[in-house]
């Protein structure tokens, strides 16, 4: 079976919109299932073998992946698409499948070890909802791993050189056998590089890397919310021995508002109305996150809880457009201290009631009489 005849994607059993790790997945899934060493004599099964692992190799290389999808297996005819197209599978992954056949008695996949990137660090921010509307400029002070400016992140005492691993012969990895098979696993040496300190930089005793207390720029944008993270990229942890440092991740935390409460781009604050204005009408004067007053006409009759909605008055669109609402939730509130004259206008305006009034209270009212006849009787 050649892999030129078949579909990539068909061979992997994905689809053409597959993600990296759907990839990876469906392939080391057939991989081990045709794998030779599982299929010892089987012609067939190795051809398959090599039909994924081809396959693999090109769609998991974005730039061959793209000459793939537009020109098919054309791409690799002809030099047009300049990838190599023999069927063989990134070292990596065949020792990942290894591992997963056989354990990790050899300590697991082999392969040269890469320059192990540094670690990404976490950095909790608190910020008011005022910051979180407006955006704002700052700066954090955190403690990581930089390279050493002693051995400018070789681990080497300066004047000194690496040396090739005696053990490996600097290829960075040995074989180990076990049984019919032979793995390959990292020196124990020199621990995969090929390369042996001899005289480790004294400042950061051969990591390449010390901790350094670092002041970072943050520009936090307007419209951030609870749990909106930051990245600043390359400013993690330092990679030993030169290795590319990690990233930063700075993640938003925003504090509670004496007045407005969040959803979304939503602002939500209760406004207490006396029973007269929600009996007659008026309007309310809130101040918006930016400063305008914004007024709120409150319609005669009003009831407690009702919403009233303020357009474009709530949280900017992160990385967008526009602004939310402002949603203001009405609670009518009862007096609670009367003077002589208005107790005495209360009580002439309760004769003058016919129920008509306060429509909810004279229904409810009426279905339980309704309910305490139909028991009686």
């Amino acid at each position: 079976m050649s892999a030129t005849e078949i579909d990539f994607y068909e061979l992997l059993e994905v689809e053409r919109t597959a993600d990296e790790k759907t990839l990876k997945s469906a392939y080391r899934k057939l991989a081990m299932r045709y794998h030779p060493d599982r299929n010892p004599g089987d012609a067939e099964a190795e051809a398959k073998f090599k039909a994924v692992s081809q396959a693999y190799d090109c769609l998991k290389d974005p730039q061959k992946r793209a000459a793939y999808d537009r020109y098919g297996h054309a791409a690799f005819q002809q030099g047009m698409g300049g990838g190599n197209g023999g069927a063989h599978a990134d070292f990596g992954d065949i020792g990942d499948i290894f591992e997963t056949i056989f354990g990790n008695a050899f300590g697991g996949g082999g392969g040269r070890a890469r320059p192990r990137r540094g670690a990404d660090l976490r950095y909790d921010m608190e910020i008011s909802l005022d910051d979180a509307f407006h955006g704002k400029d700052t700066q954090i002070e955190v403690e990581v791993s930089v390279a050493c400016g002693t051995c400018q992140g070789t681990g080497a005492e300066p004047g000194t050189a690496k040396r090739g691993c005696n053990l490996c012969h600097g290829i960075g990895k040995v074989r180990a056998q076990q049984g019919l098979f032979v793995i390959e696993k990292p020196c124990p040496n020199c621990h995969g590089r090929g390369e042996v300190i001899e005289h480790p930089c004294k400042t950061c005793r051969g990591e390449g890397r010390v901790d350094e207390a670092q002041q970072l720029d943050v520009n936090i944008p307007p419209g951030v919310d609870n749990g909106t993270r930051i990245r600043l990229s390359g400013k993690g942890e330092a990679g030993p021995m030169g290795a590319p440092p990690g990233d930063l991740y700075i993640f938003l935390h925003i504090r509670k508002h004496a007045v407005f409460e969040r959803e979304g781009t939503a602002l939500f604050t209760r406004v207490p109305v006396s029973f007269t204005v929600a009996a007659l009408g008026g309007s309310v004067e809130i101040p918006g996150m930016d400063g305008t007053p914004h007024e709120i006409t409150i319609p005669a009759g009003i009831q407690s809880g009702k919403q009233l909605r303020k357009r474009g008055a709530g949280m900017p669109v992160l990385q967008g457009r526009g602004r939310g609402d402002m949603v203001v939730e009405i609670i009518v509130e009862t007096p609670t201290k009367l003077s002589a004259k208005q107790k005495e206008l209360l009580r002439e305006f309760k004769e003058t009631e016919t129920g008509e009034e306060c429509p909810e209270s004279r229904g409810f009212f009426d279905k339980i009489k309704s309910a305490w006849t139909d028991l009686t009787e």
